[in-house]
């Protein structure tokens, strides 16, 4: 199987909700009203209190108590809901490519880790938007449940790295291909925005191109999310890139203060999003 196999085999089994795609129409039309966004996500009572519950959580951390979609939209703009809609929906594909073939606890710890990383380290490299690197952080390893659920038994020969052969390599010698060329393929068949897709598509390559900030964000952010999961087998002097770092103008206290931070509020959003598999 190619990347596109894995990508279009994983659309026919769990596809985008229509209400993604009618609030990406409305973000796109001038004339678009509050009301028109929350007139769409009201009618669907289950994702509008998900909604809620992800806008008063530690992932976006607003001040105050948002209690209705039309007040959230009104606070914090048309495309910190969208993005929140594509948590929530990461949150129900996730669950339903869950499976036995990988530690799927180590999965989704990175995950939301990779997430929050993200969205910290824009904060201290000035970059405007961050719920879409939270997004993209989220979402950016996502291809790695796709193998899972449809061919297991790659899956389990990728988990086998080691730091002589690091997972995006494993993947390569195996797949031909990294579990980030099938998120950012099944993304782009979802439809979602250029702006989450491109880091997820180029970070790997961030050492080797001129490339923008968001790259190089989910670069350090992914390198960081695995050695958070798996600190003793990878440390920061072998995988952090300082160069990139300067680039961003972060110093290895900003790293070390944007992990405590990602560590102290994954677990209220572990939680949040898989109360299941983190209830304890």
């Amino acid at each position: 199987m190619n990347v596109h196999d894995y990508a279009l085999q994983a659309n026919g089994s769990f596809a985008l909700p229509d209400a993604c795609f009618k609030v990406k129409a409305l973000m796109e039309d001038e004339t678009a009203e509050i009301a028109n966004f929350a007139d769409v996500i009201g009618t669907d009572p289950s994702m509008t209190s998900r909604l809620l519950q992800i806008a008063n959580s530690a992932i976006y951390s607003f001040p105050g108590e948002i209690s209705t979609i039309s007040r959230a939209i009104t606070i914090i703009g048309t495309q910190a809901i969208y993005n929140m809609m594509l948590v929530d929906v990461a949150a129900s594909a996730f669950k339903h490519f869950e499976n036995q073939a990988i530690d799927l606890k180590r999965f989704w710890r990175m995950s939301i880790y990779c997430g929050l990383v993200s969205k910290n380290l824009a904060i201290k490299a000035g970059i405007r938007d961050i719920e879409r690197l939270f997004v993209a952080g989220l979402l950016q390893n996502f291809g790695e449940l796709l193998v899972a659920k449809i061919t297991p038994e790659i899956a389990q020969h990728c988990e086998k790295y080691t730091s002589d052969d690091l997972p995006w390599q494993r993947q390569q010698q195996v797949l031909g291909f990294t579990y980030t060329d099938i998120s950012a393929d099944l993304l782009k068949i979802w439809q979602l925005p250029e702006k989450i897709i491109m880091p997820i598509r180029f970070f790997n390559q961030a050492q080797d191109i001129q490339i923008n900030k968001d790259v190089k964000v989910l670069y350090l952010a992914s390198r960081l999310a695995l050695i958070d999961s798996n600190s003793d087998e990878f440390t920061n002097e072998a995988l952090i890139d300082n160069d990139l770092c300067d680039a961003l103008g972060l110093s290895s206290d900003d790293l070390t203060q944007v992990n405590e931070v990602a560590c102290e509020e994954a677990g209220s959003i572990l939680a949040l999003m898989n109360p299941k598999l983190f209830s304890q």
